[in-house]
């Protein structure tokens, strides 16, 4: 099986460009070398490349579409999705650099009308805060969170999405570690496709938001427990409770 890095280092060479104000690397394309001088060979072979597939759904990130998901939900069908999003970074929409170097985003127009899934915690809905243990999948460690019930918050469509990736090979990492407690060995990564769509997030910025604190430690935990295995860092961990000392997510009940 090969890596992300093989796979994008061999199969579509990239560039690395310093594009953002903390100095993250956003990645766009560079075409393959065409070797004959013919105009319509090389129009092919362009559009040859703009087809190759660079991302896929991750089951993990199905549970949206779920009617029952607690979170921010997707109604759109599923291939189509993942359709645009690939249209998104074929017309120049860079992969920005995650909190690891196997994690990247890709920010879109949230062209599904997803509610953002935060809200600002005020004087007049402080009232309204939830909390208990709750874990993402059956064989995650529950962890101690709070939200906002989203029959009691008003949530408003957000502008944007924040489509969250994971390489192919921590994937493969990450269901190898979890096996033991998976009820499956779930389906078959597809093997040439580099990254995998983990997760959706509907809000206003097009920069990556804090990790919620809580999920910071569940990935130091490792991926035994349901984390990616990356240490923690205290200078995000504090970044991440000032936002969340100000910000829930919002929850939906089943």
């Amino acid at each position: 099986l090969r890596s992300a890095q093989h796979y994008t280092a061999s199969a579509r060479p990239l560039v690395q460009l310093r594009g953002s104000p903390n100095n993250a690397f956003a990645f766009t394309r560079r075409q393959h070398p065409i070797k004959t001088h013919s105009f319509s060979n090389r129009k092919m072979a362009t559009k040859v490349a703009c087809q190759e597939k660079t991302f896929f759904l991750d089951e993990f990130a199905e549970r949206q579409w779920e009617p029952d998901h607690k979170g921010t939900t997707i109604s759109y069908d599923k291939a189509e999705f993942t359709k645009k999003i690939q249209e998104a970074f074929d017309a120049g929409s860079p992969l920005v650099d995650g909190y690891a170097p196997f994690c990247k985003h890709i920010f879109v127009e949230n062209f599904v009308g997803a509610k953002s899934g935060t809200l600002k915690i005020t004087p007049e809905n402080e009232h309204l805060l939830r909390s208990g243990y709750n874990a993402r999948t059956e064989a995650e460690l529950p962890v101690l969170t709070r939200w906002f019930p989203g029959e009691l918050v008003e949530a408003k469509t957000a502008k944007m999405l924040d489509v969250i990736l994971y390489s192919n090979e921590q994937l493969i990492k990450e269901r190898e570690a979890m096996q033991d407690k998976s009820e499956g060995p779930g389906r078959e990564l597809p093997k040439e496709v580099p990254w995998g769509i983990i997760s959706i997030k509907a809000q206003d910025e097009s920069v990556e938001l804090p990790m919620e604190p809580i999920t910071m430690m569940r990935n130091a935990l490792g991926k035994a427990e349901g984390g990616s295995g990356v240490p923690l860092e205290r200078a995000k961990y504090d970044a991440s409770v000032a936002y969340f000392r100000d910000h829930a997510p919002i929850v939906f009940s089943k």
